[in-house]
């Protein structure tokens, strides 16, 4: 058997934490190794146990959920840590900012028990957990205050292909749905976003929503 994904729960309010760490616990394939009520709390504690997810507030004490984010995981972090995000309000003004500063996802405290679950899974692979419904929403409501960068030479390095199906992606688009736009398969887009990651320098669609809008490409 592989070894279960490790994670550090994050949170201001006990039972949340509790019921959070019984829920992961009860699981095969996931383990809970630490506990922590506060943003500094869990940068310490992640450098110490190196869990491979921390489930993240990010309304919190000391160090809010944001910037602990950001020293996890954010640009220049020698050996980032995976962040998913919970939060207590659908579009949360702070849940754009946690996504800037490196979080692969969020979810809502009231989701599902099993959304959680995974949501910690999908994580732990490296992709990123936001919904293309929830990309609609996030980028309706942020766009705005999104300033486009001065310059987009970056996007030079794509095919209009790949920025055909960035603008798609930016647009909250699933990867079927990309398909059926494109008339291409499944499998035609995924090598696509795989390739639009890589020249950019991108972790995941999240942060490709966010640079096409910051580069001017979709407004």
């Amino acid at each position: 058997m592989s070894a279960p994904i490790r994670i550090l729960v994050c949170d201001d309010q006990a039972l949340i934490r509790t019921g959070f760490a019984t829920i992961i616990d009860a699981q095969p394939d996931l383990e809970v190794v630490g506990e922590c009520e506060d943003g500094r709390a869990a940068v310490d504690l992640a450098g110490r146990l190196n869990p491979d997810v921390v489930v993240m507030d990010v309304r919190m004490p000391v160090l809010d959920g944001i910037e602990a984010t950001r020293l996890l995981t954010g640009v220049g972090v020698a050996h980032p840590i995976k962040v998913l995000v919970v939060t207590t309000f659908n579009l949360d003004e702070y849940v754009y900012e946690a996504l800037r500063a490196g979080a692969s996802g969020f979810l809502l405290k009231d989701a599902p028990a099993a959304q959680l679950l995974h949501g910690i899974r999908t994580v732990a692979t490296g992709a990123a957990l936001l919904a293309p419904e929830v990309t609609r929403k996030l980028v309706g409501r942020y766009a705005a205050r999104i300033r486009p960068a001065e310059s987009a030479a970056a996007d030079t390095a794509l095919t209009p292909r790949e920025l055909e199906v960035l603008r798609l992606i930016a647009n909250g688009l699933s990867n079927g749905e990309i398909a059926t736009t494109l008339v291409i398969s499944q499998e035609t887009v995924k090598t696509y976003v795989s390739r639009i990651l890589a020249k950019l320098g991108l972790r995941d669609r999240v942060q490709a929503v966010v640079h096409a809008y910051r580069s001017g490409l979709v407004t």
